[in-house]
């Protein structure tokens, strides 16, 4: 039994949203019991304490959209890179990052990634990966790191017709028997969809030979209208647009994930709502990628689903929610807009799509809440008001108050993986130091020289 105790709770429970002075009761990996502390003290008195330090105690943070591909980027600068637009990006940068990761560089690119996002309070992740050099076993590679750092990890790979059909159809291999391997595990802790690019980069006949191999296993995670790019091929190559081409060839559906959708239309946004597809937002990633704002917005007047993730910018989800607001505030000139789109996605909606996939298995639990029965994901935040805290203006205190760095501890499935700042199950100097020897591989055989 592990009670953490010390802080104000921050439920996401509508039955019990806010205890001032509270406690978590923490039974294996399932939650037991929120309430006060010295409540919860008196009725576990044999329970190891998990001292919060007067901080928030909240539910672990939802990542729905990331990159493990590109975890070993930082500080990286490819000689010629110097795009002009989001294709010449892809091609410069992140395609050319993918064809030189071999299985070494993913399982280094895997830890880098899963370190950072334990550290800023992130306890699940819905992984898009793409290493062209080497494709099979990379998913089972991340599979296998995700499980050694304790990580809830939903796992794809990014099929794409940009490097031929022999890539092409190793890509699908990978995903269908990553799928097919998750879909016979009883643990909630890894899941899979199916991964796709942009239907810039894929086929009609790629898109039926996704779903075949898919046989209705999972969901799909796709790249949609994220540059105009894939607008113009779906209307000048198809004489569609882009979710015309899903709806076509079946990949729609309530567990897919559509990421970005900055450039759909309203007739576009109808199909989506009426297949209950889901979309991700990546705010931060669509300002540096210079992309353009989605209409997220109007995706919640049509009751789409509208989730939340950082893509490759960052691994905070804070800092994302940070950014959700001003460019949505800007894009309609408006200073009251955003607030409750923003806290739901994070808070509600991220939720939403991570059950699909982890509670619905034999072992599955309520993920991002506290609540009696819910998986114990907790993140504990450094924090000391100096403003008024109450249940009342929780969100205003997270958006202006907070960021991934004030993390001081993570648990995952009721296992205490970092605490105080320091992660408790593995030597981090000794799997920094094997990353490095991985990240100087990679920028020499980029750049063509030795770090």
């Amino acid at each position: 039994m592990l009670l953490i105790v010390n802080g104000r709770v921050v439920t996401r429970d509508a039955k019990k949203p806010y205890v001032e002075d509270g406690a978590v009761a923490i039974q294996a990996d399932k939650i037991v019991a929120v309430g006060g502390r010295s409540e919860l003290e008196a009725a576990y008195p044999d329970a190891e304490l998990l001292d919060a330090h007067d901080g928030i105690i909240m539910p672990g943070l939802i990542n729905c959209h990331t990159h493990i591909y590109s975890g070993l980027a930082r500080g990286l600068a490819i000689k010629g890179c110097n795009p002009h637009n989001f294709l010449e990006n892809l091609e410069q940068q992140w395609w050319n990052i993918d064809r030189h990761l071999s299985l070494d560089g993913t399982r280094a690119s895997a830890y880098a990634t899963i370190l950072d996002s334990i550290r800023n309070g992130v306890t699940t992740i819905f992984d898009h990966h793409a290493s062209f050099k080497e494709i099979p076993g990379s998913l089972f590679a991340i599979k296998d790191v995700a499980q050694e750092l304790g990580m809830r990890a939903c796992l794809c790979y990014e099929v794409s017709d940009r490097d031929g059909m022999e890539k092409r159809d190793q890509s699908i291999a990978e995903n269908a028997e990553f799928a097919k391997w998750a879909a016979g595990q009883d643990s909630d802790m890894i899941a899979a969809m199916f991964g796709g690019h942009a239907l810039f980069t894929l086929s009609d006949e790629t898109l039926d030979k996704m779903v075949e191999a898919n046989d209705g296993l999972t969901g799909f995670h796709i790249h949609v209208c994220e540059g105009m790019n894939d607008v113009y091929d779906s209307l000048q190559n198809h004489g569609c647009t882009a979710i015309h081409r899903l709806l076509d060839h079946g990949l729609l559906g309530e567990k897919t994930l559509l990421g970005h959708c900055i450039h759909i239309t309203p007739a576009d946004m109808d199909i989506v709502a009426q297949t209950k597809t889901m979309i991700v937002n990546n705010p931060e990633s669509n300002m540096n990628n210079a992309v353009g704002c989605a209409p997220v917005l109007e995706f919640f007047k049509r009751g789409i689903l509208v989730a939340m993730g950082t893509d490759a910018y960052t691994h905070d989800m804070l800092e994302s929610l940070k950014a959700f607001i001003p460019i949505q505030r800007h894009n309609a000139c408006l200073p009251n807009v955003g607030w409750a789109e923003a806290m739901d996605m994070l808070f509600k909606n991220n939720r939403t799509v991570a059950e699909k996939y982890f509670s619905a298995k034999p072992q599955g639990k309520p993920l991002g809440v506290l609540a009696p029965g819910a998986a114990a994901d907790v993140a504990i935040f450094d924090y000391k008001p100096f403003t008024p805290f109450s249940a009342d203006n929780i969100d205003g205190h997270i958006l202006f108050g907070l960021e991934g760095k004030n993390c001081r501890t993570t648990v995952i499935n009721g296992h205490v993986l970092y605490k105080d700042r320091e992660f408790q199950e593995i030597d981090e100097d000794a799997v920094n130091a094997q990353i490095l020897v991985e990240a100087k591989k990679l920028w020499g055989d980029l750049n063509g020289c030795s770090y």
